[in-house]
């Protein structure tokens, strides 16, 4: 039985840059880093955003942007303070898609490696409920 995401991995060109990434809007917490030495595929990192296991692995990055992405929830009133940090980065920052009314926030950004990342202030439950309320 699957118990829960084990952990998430992102191929990045350059693993300092994104540790700054992870640790200004995720807060991440760098718990290993390889150094030269390589126990996987190539130097890596981890993370844990809350309780999360991030890990990066240095490699080539993605050629394109697309909507594939991780969602990390956020409370209402913290969006604002969340969207400084992301902006503070100088990343890219997308364009929220058409959302039905009372569907809570989301902000996107993609990471210097074309990954995009979402922070959403709303839950399943309340997206469910919008939507069955909209037929």
């Amino acid at each position: 039985m699957i118990q829960g995401i084990s952990h998430i991995t992102f191929i990045v060109r350059d693993l300092e840059k994104m540790t700054k990434f992870l640790t200004s809007i995720f807060d991440a917490k760098e718990i290993y880093a390889s150094g030269e030495q390589t126990f996987s595929m190539s130097q890596e990192k981890f993370f844990l955003i809350n309780e999360l296991w991030i890990a990066i692995m240095e490699g080539e990055s993605l050629i394109d942007k697309s909507y594939n992405h991780v969602a990390f929830k956020i409370a209402e009133e913290d969006y604002e303070t969340y969207a400084t940090k992301v902006r503070n980065l100088g990343v890219d920052v997308k364009e929220d898609r058409n959302r039905v009314e009372g569907e809570e926030r989301s902000l996107y950004f993609y990471d210097y490696d074309n990954h995009l990342f979402e922070l959403h202030t709303g839950t399943l439950d309340q997206r469910l409920q919008r939507y069955l309320s909209a037929k």
